[in-house]
């Protein structure tokens, strides 16, 4: 059989042009073909992280307000640093460790393509094919040190994000920052259009924010020794770092104290708490009126009852025990109680105090002046061991029949009964109380028989205004509202804002010369033991006395302390109701439109005028 002979194909010729091989050999740099988009794109995060840290820089330096001359230079050494920073990476790519020349190449062979179609292609494949047939010339000693510059580049890069994200959170966390009242707020105010589910919002970002640590603070170790040695006030015995406070109603369950702390005020008062859980009025109930910063509220003292506010406090204290090393449990809780921290029981804090408000269930009849009083007794009862100071609240305008308890008999028995369970409280040094008063319960005997409840009873202070039932001058004459603040301004509710400064100055005023005079005169009314209890009263103020230097009466020597909280919206306003008698001056809608930055320019504000009356 013929052997069949094989015959090889025969090779095609190709031409010159089919000669350039359609796809980049494998070991052609990925710079060179279409497939550089990841580099643009990391060029376009280097230069846009340049751009970032010179605004931070730029905002720290002119946003944060630093007085002190050592904080401006220590801000000014941050941003040469920074621009050091960006010097460095001005002349480095990201993290691949090409050059600034390659990547202007690409950048050019980017801008290339979008503008040539096929023939930039063909060009950008051909390059790379020719440069392949070369032979290397790249020395080992070349290769470490190209490895040694992308590292430091590298650490570089790593550094820039590092830096921007601690200046990110420096900004974030300082009350100083605009950002808070211009940005926050407004926010706030357009996501929850109802001013109830704004509140709630912001508090429960304020828990979260501080259970990690990441809460906005009045940051700056010298707050304390430099920045607040010229606000320290004495009250009660104590020195406080500043005289500004929180009123009731922010922190209305007990959620967010030491977050309220961190924000700057000496003096942060949470509550009501009623000893049964109540839902309070329908909603809506809280209501905006953003032309004149005032609000309307009718909340009715809702709350989850004084069990409830027991056991968040009690496990506040626990959990700082345990931080300090102190241990779990009782007895690790009742040596913090006693003083054994070196701080204060309530506010956990030196130079801070923890005010907790008391009050008595809607559903408790007013007329039953013992069943009331028991009310008040069993919040006391449970909550006066992680308090500072008791406030008995007989001011709410949305509990019916409440302020009738500001009459001088009830409201005798109801302060008394609250002063004898707070005196047996199982702690080493018993609470403060004071009692907080109606700014409509204003005439003359009204004031002077609140004045007599409050030494018969023998409360420590008052903390003079709440909000106001009362509509007629409030907003003045020649300020147009809208038909829908108008049709705001009628609804049922305590009304609160600026305009309420003048009313609550005057009160202050009164208030303060009153309980300057000393014990009103025993009246005919009184029963027996009402005037053994004035006269024994008596009798320890003149013994007290006698074991004091002689000195005159001015309103610097308080017997009975006032704090006062209404309309106060400035550090002038708030240096005007300390002028007048007032030991704390204490905010609550100025906080809610000027976000968590208001007691810090408050604060600041105050600084400037003193140092402006020196002048």
């Amino acid at each position: 059989m013929p052997t069949r002979v094989q015959h090889a194909e025969p090779t095609p010729v190709r031409s010159k042009r089919q000669s350039i091989p359609s796809q980049p050999p494998s070991s052609a740099p990925a710079a060179a073909g279409p497939g550089t988009d990841w580099y643009i794109v990391f060029l376009r995060v280097n230069l846009a992280i340049r751009y970032m840290l010179l605004v931070w820089g730029l905002i720290l330096l002119f946003d944060l307000d630093v007085p002190n001359p050592r904080e401006i230079l220590e801000k000014l050494a941050e941003v040469v640093l920074w621009w050091v920073t960006l010097s460095f990476l001005s002349d480095s790519g990201p993290v691949s460790g090409v050059s600034d020349p390659v990547w202007r190449a690409i950048a050019l062979q980017h801008r290339m393509r979008s503008s040539q179609n096929n023939v930039t292609s063909i060009i950008a494949f051909a390059r790379p094919a020719f440069q392949h047939s070369r032979p290397a010339t790249t020395s080992s000693a070349a290769a470490d040190a190209s490895s040694l510059v992308t590292r430091i580049k590298n650490l570089l890069y790593g550094t820039s994000l590092s830096l921007f994200a601690v200046l990110t959170y420096l900004y974030i966390t300082d009350t100083r920052a605009s950002v808070h009242q211009w940005l926050v707020v407004p926010a706030l105010r357009y996501v929850y259009p109802d001013a109830e589910d704004a509140h709630h919002a912001g508090t429960k970002a304020l828990r979260a924010l501080y259970s990690f640590g990441i809460h906005p603070r009045e940051r700056n170790s010298k707050v304390t020794d430099s920045k607040d040695a010229d606000l320290s006030v004495t009250v009660f015995g104590q020195k406080l770092q500043n005289p500004i406070g929180t009123s009731a109603g922010i922190d209305k369950l007990a959620e967010i104290p030491d977050a309220l702390m961190a924000l700057g005020p000496a003096i942060v008062e949470v509550g009501g708490a009623t000893p049964l859980p109540q839902e309070g009025n329908p909603k809506p109930r809280v209501f905006r009126i953003p032309s004149q910063n005032a609000l309307i509220n009718r909340y009715g003292l809702n709350g989850l009852g004084a069990d409830d506010m027991a056991r968040r406090l009690r496990e506040r204290v626990r959990l700082f025990a345990y931080s300090r090393g102190y241990g779990v449990g009782e007895d690790a809780e009742q040596l913090v109680l006693n003083g054994g921290a070196g701080v204060n029981p309530g506010s956990l804090t030196d130079g801070k105090l923890l005010l907790v408000q008391v009050a008595k269930n809607k559903d408790t009849k007013d007329e039953d002046i013992e069943a009331v009083k028991r009310d008040y007794v069993y919040c006391v009862e449970r909550l006066a061991p992680y308090a500072d100071v008791l406030v008995v609240n007989v001011s709410s305008p949305n509990t019916p029949g409440l302020r009738t308890l500001q009459r001088v008999e009830p409201l005798t028995k109801i302060l008394d009964g609250v002063v004898t369970a707070a005196k047996s409280t199982k702690r080493k040094n018993a609470p403060k109380v004071m009692v907080k008063v109606s700014p409509d319960e204003d005439a003359d005997d009204q004031i002077e028989g609140i004045v007599e409840a409050i030494w018969r009873s023998g409360v420590d202070g008052v903390i003079v205004g709440n909000t106001t039932k009362r509509r007629h001058g409030f907003v003045p004459n020649d300020i147009k509202l809208s038909a829908k603040e108008r049709k705001i301004l009628d609804e049922q509710g305590g009304l609160s804002g600026p305009h309420m400064f003048e009313r609550t100055l005057g009160l202050v005023k009164r208030y303060r010369k009153l309980l300057d005079e000393g014990p009103p005169p025993p009246t005919n009314n009184q029963t027996e033991d009402s005037d053994d209890q004035t006269s024994s009263k008596i009798a320890e103020k003149v013994e007290s006395v006698k074991n004091t230097i002689t000195q005159t009466v001015s309103p610097t020597r308080e017997q009975k302390v006032i704090f006062a909280t209404g309309g106060i919206t400035n550090g002038k306003q708030a240096l005007e109701i300390l002028n007048a008698g007032a030991s704390v001056a204490q905010i609550y809608t100025a906080l809610i439109y000027g976000g968590v930055g208001t007691v810090s320019r408050i604060k600041k504000e105050m600084r400037e005028e003193i140092l402006g009356s020196r002048k």
